[in-house]
């Protein structure tokens, strides 16, 4: 089996699913290291009654614990959302090396705010995009029907 950017993708996917189920906006997050998951997350922002309880800062977390420290060097992020102001600003402060996300936020994505990460940090945005804006998008419509 491939471990490429969307079998990591299809990983955070699966997470962004128990978010919706848990009644959480859907997104979800791994953290790779070398080929290995050390983290996996979804939004909690709900549950914990936490508007910094994001899929992307409970990753962090959790990996930074299995790391014992706090840099995410040689780690990768996948998320199924563009990260938020928020999140990016904890992304960059972690030194990670690399963020893949599924789908763009141009409403409250970092990129449209004109954040930048870490200069070492590399970005890639679109793996697997239709799957992860249907999940989003379906979430929403069902909340305003």
């Amino acid at each position: 089996m491939e471990m490429d950017d969307a079998y990591f993708m299809k990983l955070a996917l699966q997470e962004a699913k128990k978010a919706e189920a848990e009644g959480e906006v859907p997104v979800g997050a791994v953290v790779v290291v070398n080929q290995r998951i050390i983290a996996r997350a979804h939004n909690l922002t709900e549950r914990l009654h936490d508007v910094t309880a994001h899929a992307e800062m409970q990753a962090i977390t959790a990996a930074a614990n299995f790391l014992n420290g706090k840099y995410l060097l040689g780690c990768t992020l996948y998320v199924t959302l563009e990260p938020c102001i928020m999140c990016a600003g904890a992304l960059s402060w972690s030194q990670l090396d690399r963020l893949v996300y599924a789908s763009p936020d141009p409403k409250r994505g970092f990129q449209q705010a004109g954040v930048v990460l870490h200069p070492k940090t590399t970005i890639q945005g679109g793996v697997m995009e239709a799957e992860a804006r249907e999940l989003i998008q379906s979430f929403f419509a069902k909340k305003r029907a």
